[in-house]
């Protein structure tokens, strides 16, 4: 590796949206810094499954299928 091009690696606390917390290696802050997450894998609907997209996902297929419906299979 080239000296002097690489950022610092230093250890920084993690702390998730529910409040607990654990160390990881970063190149982002300085040593020691908390960096506290706005959204992490216990509060996104990707990783939770919320319901919240699913509903909004039917009320974005009722709403194409309202004003393109007529358009559809007409048997």
């Amino acid at each position: 590796m080239k000296k002097d091009i690489h950022p610092e690696y230093h250890d920084i606390t993690v702390q998730m949206t529910d409040g607990s917390t654990f160390a990881a290696k970063s190149t982002w802050g300085k040593e020691g810094d908390t960096l506290v997450l706005d959204i992490d894998p216990k509060s996104h609907p990707a990783w939770t499954g919320a319901s919240q997209m699913r509903l909004q996902d039917k009320g974005q297929v009722a709403k194409f299928n309202k004003r393109f419906g007529m358009f559809g299979n007409k048997s």
